[in-house]
């Protein structure tokens, strides 16, 4: 701002520096009162993770169990014969709010005097932003580990909902793995590549093969996926369903019973922007986050008010059969 932060010395070291003669012509600093337009990455986890315990947190450091369904033993049945009883049981789910987030910054007096706008307010909203991306960029970068990679009865014996032998029925659809990813194109593939349709559709079939309902199927994508999937055979109309094609709206709305959502913040390789790309149901991701703390205060050591926010927040793959995930590459 224009408030000076301290007297510039004479260049013999004592006093400030002289004003310059007066030359009868004054040129005023204006200040803009419209501010330049910020744009934030697209922030998803509030659309794929279910915040069912949110709730139920108040300070970094708790936990919430999350109690499952046990699964009962369905025996065959004779006549006069003895039943056996079970008592159902199944395992809790520990939820830890182990992690945090925080923003601080302070206004001086003399600045928010001079200032023709709202800088708390201004500074509260891009807070605000900033702190749904780190946080959807924490979720997105570590939930993979958390998605299941073996089938106690899979038919390959080692069929999870990722990598080159997914899916716990067929146990061979590859949804690519760190030293080969999936060459994904939009049409036309030849050997060795994989159109974006057929993309999606392995998704879907291991999602079908771990009995995950339809309702509620989500898929996060890169851009680059998301333009593919505009330039592909569902660009027709009369193919997706729609009574405009998407290369005319702009939305890739749903595909294959998915719901698709665009975001940057997916985890990527520079180079050759290797992608995981996540699909799956809410009811495979918890999150649970809550604002505890919002204040404002005045500075100690300099005249200004102290704004800081901090925010707790915990994450869990709940079950790790409702979600899969596909490392792939453009083509």
């Amino acid at each position: 701002m224009a408030y000076p932060v301290s007297p510039t010395p004479y260049p013999g070291g004592t006093g400030p520096v002289a004003n310059p003669a007066y030359t009868g012509v004054f040129i005023p600093t204006l200040w803009s009162g419209k501010l330049i337009e910020k744009f934030y990455d697209a922030t998803v986890l509030a659309a794929i993770a279910n915040t069912d315990y949110a709730g139920e947190i108040k300070n970094q450091g708790d936990t919430v169990v999350i109690r499952t369904k046990p699964t009962l033993t369905i025996n065959d049945y004779l006549a006069d014969q003895d039943i056996d009883i079970e008592r159902p049981s199944s395992p809790s789910i520990d939820l830890l709010i182990d992690k945090g987030k925080y923003f601080a910054a302070i206004v001086d007096d003399v600045m928010e005097t001079q200032a023709d706008v709202n800088l708390m307010g201004m500074w509260a909203d891009d807070a605000s932003e900033q702190m749904k991306i780190a946080i959807d960029s924490d979720v997105l970068g570590n939930i993979a580990a958390g998605i299941i990679t073996n089938y106690p009865n899979g038919a390959a014996g080692n069929s999870g909902n990722q990598g080159a032998t997914a899916g716990k029925i067929s146990g061979n659809i590859d949804l690519g793995e760190a030293a080969a990813p999936v060459t994904v194109v939009a049409r036309g593939a030849t050997a060795g590549q994989v159109e974006i349709i057929d993309a999606i559709l392995r998704l879907g079939q291991v999602l079908d093969e771990a009995n995950i309902p339809e309702q509620g199927r989500w898929m996060t994508i890169p851009a680059w996926m998301a333009a593919m999937i505009k330039r592909s055979e569902l660009r027709d109309a009369s193919l997706t369903g729609d009574g405009t094609t998407m290369l005319r709206n702009g939305r890739l709305g749903m595909i294959d019973r998915f719901t698709l959502y665009a975001s940057n913040l997916l985890p990527y390789t520079l180079g050759d922007l290797a992608t995981t790309v996540f699909a799956g149901h809410s009811h495979g991701l918890t999150f649970a986050s809550q604002l505890t703390k919002m204040e404002t205060i005045r500075a100690e050591r300099t005249f200004g008010t102290i704004m800081r926010g901090l925010q707790v927040y915990g994450y869990k793959v709940t079950d790790g059969t409702a979600l899969a995930s596909l490392y792939c590459t453009p083509g």
